[in-house]
């Protein structure tokens, strides 16, 4: 169990933190920190370079945590979070990745809160420092504050589309986030 749970932090946590560093980096195929705060004012998000900088941060460093499995229910409240916000981008697009879904970061949400809530195993830098087992409410409170955080990011962050002069708004609520509605 304990080289499973390793092969998962170390493929999750690299994959997490990679995907962080092309935000702020021209490395692994990133448009560097310009092309990060594109991407999210293109998602409709406010802050430009220091909402990149911050999700890059975030994604490197909590992916790098993840896969040491050092001060693991953070590491997963951070990859959590990240990954939450990035869910609520690709919820529009329904589940599946083949039309832009939330399946991938959906993924990454609930392989961190596993990690969180299994603990790294034996072979991480939490058991080399002697800090395992974590309190019950740790991994707990990671899962939720990780998720939660997302939400908040989202909240705080996302501007609401602006709405076309030329379309007159509907009576009738969206079951969707942000009034999105699904093609008929």
């Amino acid at each position: 169990m304990d080289i499973g749970l390793l092969l998962l932090r170390l493929l999750t946590g690299l994959l997490i933190a990679g995907h962080g560093v092309q935000k702020v980096s021209f490395r692994l195929g990133g448009a560097g920190l310009g092309g990060g705060a594109e991407e999210f004012r293109h998602d409709g998000f406010r802050g430009g370079r220091l909402t990149a900088l911050a999700a890059g941060a975030g994604q490197i460093g909590s992916g790098l945590l993840l896969a040491g499995g050092a001060l693991t229910p953070l590491a997963a409240a951070g990859a959590a979070g990240v990954m939450t916000v990035a869910l609520t981008v690709k919820w529009r697009h329904g589940l599946w990745v083949q039309k832009d879904g939330f399946e991938y970061p959906l993924v990454l949400v609930v392989i961190a809160s596993a990690l969180a809530l299994t603990g790294p195993g034996r072979h991480s830098a939490d058991a080399l420092l002697g800090l395992l087992p974590w309190p019950w409410w740790a991994p707990v409170l990671a899962v939720a504050g990780g998720v939660g955080s997302g939400l908040a990011v989202r909240a705080l962050l996302h501007a609401p589309a602006p709405s076309s002069p030329s379309s007159p708004p509907s009576s009738v609520p969206s079951p969707l986030p942000d009034g999105h509605r699904s093609p008929s």
